[in-house]
């Protein structure tokens, strides 16, 4: 019981110094009416969201952060009414586009409220919005790398859809340009559940450090 208490405090120390708030950002992914509203393109996903409680344990990490001094940059895709600027080379693009050529709707609409935060997420005035028209993963043809770095950001504390893929390619991208990455498993969301718990476990557990929202905001809140 002494070995596993000091393993733990230890655990919790290494934490603590990992999402120091002066080089920390927590990064929001695609955590927007358009993705996970009633209207998104994959209703499977919704329904996680939802019954997994993903947007109130997004949006305690995002108050916890604020509160202590992190900045909170928010990654959100957008696209045109008429398509342009995006491709099929995909089958999650084709669908995307196949829904908009056959019945005119663009979930993701530059300026539609499918591109906007959920509103427990915010913005608040003094977070960031990154948005991409393109592409599955935040980093790539944005800005968000210089963003990051301008602000000090060593450490990306990452929260949102899908472990599939969205959120996989930021954790790998964000270790490939040299972050800490830490994952909050309960304010990210996969589907299938047990397929999203897999991805974790035996590839994101990998190459990030794996928390809860409440042990990180127990943390912040104790620093505080």
């Amino acid at each position: 019981m002494k070995i596993q208490a000091e393993r733990e405090t230890k655990r919790l120390e290494r934490l603590r110094a990992l999402v120091d708030p002066t080089r920390t950002a927590v990064v929001t992914m695609e955590l927007q009416s358009g993705v996970v509203g009633p209207d998104a393109l994959l209703p499977a996903l919704v329904e996680r969201v939802s019954e997994a409680g993903i947007v109130p344990a997004a949006a305690s990490v995002c108050d916890a952060a604020r509160a202590i001094g992190s900045r909170v940059v928010h990654c959100v895709v957008e696209h045109r009414a008429d398509g342009l600027g995006a491709t099929e080379n995909c089958k999650l693009f084709a669908l995307g586009e196949k829904l908009r050529r056959e019945q005119g709707i663009a979930p993701t609409e530059i300026g539609g409220p499918g591109a906007q935060l959920v509103p427990e997420l915010g913005p608040e005035p003094a977070d960031i919005v990154v948005s991409r028209m393109h592409g599955m993963t935040p980093f790539i043809s944005t800005s968000l790398d210089q963003i990051l770095r301008n602000i000090g950001t060593t450490t990306v504390v990452a929260v949102g859809v899908s472990v599939n893929l969205g959120m996989l390619g930021l954790c790998l991208n964000a270790v490939d340009l040299g972050y800490q990455v830490v994952l909050v498993r309960d304010a990210v969301a996969g589907v299938p559940a047990d397929y999203a718990d897999a991805v974790i476990d035996h590839t994101l557990s990998l190459i990030t450090t794996i928390t809860t929202s409440e042990e990180l905001c127990s943390l912040w809140e104790t620093d505080g």
